[in-house]
């Protein structure tokens, strides 16, 4: 007899096993429906885990108390805000109408009013810097050059809204916003049309591009560079933004840097990616390259024009996040703004933990945008922690959050190599 006997049924080794009893099984095939999924429970888990190494580091190296320490955080960047009993006038740009919420915000009365404005000013270009690594990753691309397309994206949009006094308002506005998206949005095209044509690894020429980007504007407005200020020779600062070309605030003082209509340019941002992704051919396209790029050519997708417009419209996203920045409450560019800009680096987080959904980035965003603003030395409490170290439990966090996105992929291997390990006895026998 050369074989096993068909009507004895499959051999013993070939023979299905019973699937393992236990919590274990049905845990790992959760959480790996949830990584699939993209759901929220991953990332809520993460953060949580983040949270937790970090208020034992709090209480390891100064002694505080982690709770008040976060407390404290909380209330900083105006989260409270939410919880306080009032009344609010809306203001609706560009018209005379106003709209009541049953919430206190008048900015001399509540002290968290104006700490979430600043905190909300900031989500503003996370969310930008957020979609446009996220928009590449669905692409099967990693935009390492969030930065350097941020920061064209300020230039440009400084330039046009610096200059063209001509322009109505409106449309000056309209016209810096679109030099700052086209920007953003042609500066990572760079680095697409490179992995499309010669294949050239987008991680490499988007660092390369960023330092471009970084000393390109350090020579703009460097002493005597071409957008230098006019009238302040020894300052390496830009003009300023012409006033009509301003972003309108709608929340708070405008002296005091209020909150710009730029927040509903972001809203609108996640929408727009969520639409083009899931309910567009472009989207389809871009996610299929992702997925397989081989499987996606062979079914009739140009992969080289899909990594191009994958990368071009990640640059608009970050180009739109500079421009809006400029237009929005910074209004001039020096060279040390240049040089220690970090909100393109700060965006891959955002991308990572929101996991590149939409609903996923503006939550990260608001994430990271309250830990800045909570843990500034002007909302923290010496005694409750040092304001001077503040900034790096920011990034002690934000680095935790990062460390721990990988975490179910590490529970799914760890109970994978588990299961090899177990089995490895009987297939020896």
């Amino acid at each position: 007899m050369t074989g096993p006997d068909p009507s004895l049924g499959p051999a013993p080794e070939l023979r299905q096993q019973p699937p393992e009893s236990g919590d274990s099984a049905s845990f790992a095939s959760r959480l790996a429906l949830a990584h699939k999924a993209g759901g929220l429970v991953v990332p809520l888990l993460t953060t949580v885990l983040a949270f937790l190494i970090g208020g034992l580091v709090v209480l390891a190296t100064t002694g505080k108390n982690p709770l008040n320490t976060y407390k404290a955080i909380f209330e900083g960047a105006g989260f409270n805000w939410f919880f306080q009993v009032g009344s609010y006038e809306l203001r609706i740009p560009f018209t005379d109408a106003h709209i009541w919420f049953p919430w206190n915000t008048n900015d001399i009365e509540s002290l968290a009013a104006a700490n979430l404005q600043q905190t909300l000013i900031y989500w503003v270009p996370l969310v930008f810097t957020g979609l446009a690594v996220a928009f590449a990753f669905r692409c099967g691309m990693f935009n390492i050059g969030g930065q350097g397309q941020y920061l064209v994206g300020s230039i440009m949009g400084l330039w046009v809204g610096s200059s063209l006094p001509w322009l109505p308002g409106f449309l000056h506005i309209v016209a810096a916003i679109v030099a700052g998206a086209l920007a953003g949005a042609a500066w990572a095209g760079i680095a697409g049309l490179l992995k499309a044509t010669v294949g050239a690894h987008e991680v490499i020429s988007t660092i390369m591009l960023n330092w471009i980007a970084v000393w390109v504007g350090v020579f703009l407005f460097g002493l005597g560079g071409p957008l230098q200020n006019d009238t302040q020779e020894f300052v390496p600062v830009s003009n300023d933004v012409l006033d009509e070309s301003k972003l309108k605030v709608f929340w708070g003082d405008p002296l005091l840097q209020g909150l710009h209509v730029g927040f509903f340019l972001a809203i609108a941002a996640l929408f727009v990616y969520w639409i083009t992704l899931n309910r567009t051919t472009l989207g389809y396209e871009v996610r299929a390259v992702g997925y397989n790029p081989e499987a996606a050519r062979y079914g009739g997708i140009s992969v080289a024009r899909n990594y191009f417009l994958a990368m071009a419209i990640s640059g608009m996203f970050a180009g739109l996040a500079g421009a809006i920045d400029i237009l929005g409450w910074q209004f001039r560019i020096n060279t040390n703004d240049v040089l220690t800009s970090t909100i393109g680096f700060v965006g891959i987080a955002v991308a990572l933990l929101g996991r590149n959904t939409a609903i996923g980035v503006g939550l990260s965003a608001l994430l990271f945008a309250g830990l800045v603003t909570g843990t500034s030395t002007r909302n923290l409490d010496p005694e409750i922690f040092r304001p001077e170290l503040a900034s790096n439990l920011t990034l002690l966090i934000q680095g935790l959050v990062v460390l721990f996105v990988g975490a179910d992929v590490l529970i799914l291997s760890l109970y994978g190599l588990r299961k090899r390990r177990r089995r490895a006895p009987e297939g020896a026998g």
